[in-house]
């Protein structure tokens, strides 16, 4: 992941991070039913709370401070990024022996891929004095796992090797790693630190149907992009989540995805998002409308003529094209700033063959993507300003209500 080492000192403490990846080996999941459980409210104002769970038409933006306030920030970090969030892509840690160190400090995670060909996610703390067991952003490939302190060494599933000097009466099997919830979903990856969220089958419940088709954990990324912005992460998924502003700003887009077509889905679980279509003769978005590949096998015909553009709550936005699929990953920084990984997958037998050249679609939506961040980054600025007030929602921006409200029951703890 480009710019890693600015992410770790941007990251601030969360309450326990964790990692995901999977190698040349089949992934399994570890999941723990548990409840969610969300403390103390978010420190906004209530009323202005109320006014953005109103129903859709009456309703209004979440209040100021749910962009701008550091303690809003920390109490998210806390609250929203600690449950489930998707920490990278299964082919970002191949064959046994892979780690990689994401996040800092309560954030800290060691993603790892065993010799069973399962990716486990522990917390990045030793069991001896806490040192980090590697630094954040850096990765290896080794038949164990090293402290670079005083050498404790751990198995790949986590369990104490060996801790140096120590006597016949210790008992390694009190000091293994502490494991995370990890689930490999499609070849995304994602991890609940927390462990008391609700059970990832509850947190992607509806989404089988319509992710399924396009068989992401088969295609291959061939191209990513990162993008450090000054602006809020809810910024960036309320911008994602309507087209009310694309005849203004997207005209390279407008031209092949009319802004006000499609309609957006109601799924039973955290994730959220709807459809776009394209005008008539065009095969995927790019510039032309052309594609410079071939669609996705097994896709119906509505599929071949439409994007689909989902949310998966909170930091992974997933675009479902009829030839590839673009991700955006949000990493938090700060109350005002956001990295940004986009990535673009293609089928293996496409991105194989000789002299395929992704730019077609990687250039297209690295223009959008600079379009809307100048544009997130604009918002941010007015909302810096303490004249700014929560705004009405526009007929077509049900979108963004859909992620607002979800995001406003988290702040009041009823998520």
């Amino acid at each position: 992941m480009r710019d890693t080492p600015r992410i770790c000192a941007g990251l601030r403490l969360l309450a326990l991070g964790a990692p995901t990846d999977y190698p040349d080996c089949m992934f399994k999941q570890h999941l723990n039913g548990s409840s969610s459980s969300r403390p103390d409210p978010a420190p906004v104002p209530a009323d202005d709370l109320a006014a953005s769970l109103a129903p859709f038409g009456a309703s209004r933006m979440l209040p100021r401070e749910a962009y701008v306030d550091p303690a809003v920030y920390e109490w998210e970090q806390r609250n929203v990024f600690s449950g489930w969030k998707c920490v990278g892509h299964a082919t970002d840690m191949a064959g046994t022996g892979s780690q990689r160190a994401i996040g800092s400090g309560a954030d800290g995670m060691l993603l790892v891929n065993g010799d069973d060909c399962v990716i486990r996610a522990f917390a990045n703390t030793c069991r001896h004095r806490g040192h980090e067991l590697l630094a954040c952003g850096t990765t290896a490939k080794r038949r164990g796992i090293v402290c670079p302190y005083h050498s404790w060494s751990y198995r790949l599933d986590g369990s104490l090797r060996s801790a140096p000097g120590f006597d016949d009466g210790f008992n390694p099997g009190e000091f293994g790693l502490t494991e995370l919830r990890l689930v490999d979903w499609h070849g995304w990856l994602f991890v609940d630190a927390s462990g008391t969220d609700v059970d990832f089958t509850d947190h992607v419940a509806g989404l089988e149907d319509v992710v399924g088709s396009y068989r992401p954990e088969d295609l291959v990324i061939v191209d990513r992009h990162s993008y450090e912005l000054a602006t809020n992460w809810k910024v960036i998924a309320e911008n994602y989540q309507e087209c009310y502003h694309c005849s203004t700003i997207h005209p390279e887009l407008s031209k092949i995805s009319p802004p006000t077509s499609g309609e957006n889905l109601n799924f039973e679980g955290s994730w959220m998002g709807g459809w776009m279509s394209m005008i008539e003769g065009a095969e995927t978005m790019s510039f032309t409308g052309k594609s410079g590949g071939v669609a996705i096998k097994g896709l119906s015909d509505h599929e071949l003529s439409t994007v689909m553009y989902l949310v998966g709550f909170p930091n992974l936005l997933v675009s479902l094209h009829p030839d590839y699929v673009m991700t955006h990953l949000m990493t938090p920084l700060s109350a005002d700033r956001t990295h940004v990984e986009c990535a673009w997958a293609f089928p293996k037998d496409v991105a194989g063959q000789e002299g395929f050249d992704p730019s077609y679609a990687v250039d297209f939506w690295d223009l959008t993507n600079r379009q809307d961040w100048a544009a997130c980054e604009s918002v941010q600025r007015g909302l810096s300003s303490p004249h700014a007030r929560p705004g009405p929602l526009a007929p077509d921006e049900d979108g963004v209500y859909q992620f607002i409200t979800r995001v406003a029951r988290a702040y009041r703890g009823k998520d």
